[in-house]
């Protein structure tokens, strides 16, 4: 980062996120990340949920060694845990797992068992938003993986926009992919998978609140299916 952004104001932050998200909405996901690289060095960071690891992978080329952030929740895949063992063991990136103020016992102590089926919202905020938004403390900007094919509250998501909740630029390098570019993109450079795509998941997130995917579903129906509920609140 220059000595200006180091020290620019949330305003300037904001202005910058908004004007990049209109300069490079026909950029490559690949120069949308170098320019996050440029933009904001070490204080750039990925976050994943070892779904796969395209944008980490991709963020490794723009900036190897690049921080991924993935947060651990006590509920995961056993897929997913060794998703993210492997993404640490051969790509050049530097995996930091978050965790919760409270393991999942704690939280059934004070919460009572299962509250994923009782209040997922409360859930989601204790194992995840709240993890994040401390994890994120020390970074400027921070990249996702969010496509706006998704779903429909994804269709409008910009390649760099202002995260209004954390205060920080949020860049989606792949926003404007689709499903087939990310299965050619996998294809071409060998970038490891969660297993759980290749056995009717199209959307992988905590156990209890994913399920596979029916034909004709969008990719996130499976999370928190039947209960109106479509993000966990790190993305809305």
């Amino acid at each position: 980062m220059t000595a200006l952004q180091e020290e620019a104001t949330e305003e300037e932050l904001k202005e910058l996120a908004e004007r990049a998200g209109r300069d490079l909405e026909d950029a490559s996901a690949l120069e949308i990340l170098q320019w996050a690289a440029r933009t904001f060095g070490k204080r750039f960071c990925v976050t994943s949920s070892m779904e796969d690891a395209v944008v980490a992978h991709l963020a490794s080329r723009a900036l190897p060694g690049v921080d991924v952030v993935f947060l651990d929740t006590g509920y995961h895949f056993p897929e997913t845990i060794g998703t993210r063992d492997a993404v640490a063991a051969v790509m050049d990136v530097n995996v930091i797992t978050l965790t919760p103020r409270r393991t999942v016992a704690e939280q059934d102590a004070e919460h009572g068992p299962k509250l994923h089926d009782r209040d997922p919202d409360l859930c989601c905020r204790l194992r995840k938003v709240q993890p994040l938004e401390e994890g994120l403390a020390g970074y400027a900007a921070w990249a996702t993986g969010l496509r706006r094919d998704e779903s429909p509250t994804r269709a409008n998501t910009p390649v760099v926009g202002w995260d209004e909740k954390r205060r920080k630029v949020k860049i989606s390098p792949i926003a404007r992919w689709t499903q087939d570019d990310v299965d050619a993109y996998v294809a071409e450079h060998g970038v490891l998978t969660n297993p759980l795509l290749a056995d009717g998941y199209a959307s992988v997130g905590c156990a209890p609140c994913t399920r596979r995917v029916l034909e004709g579903e969008d990719a996130r129906a499976g999370r928190w299916a039947g209960r109106g509920k479509t993000e966990c609140g790190l993305h809305g």
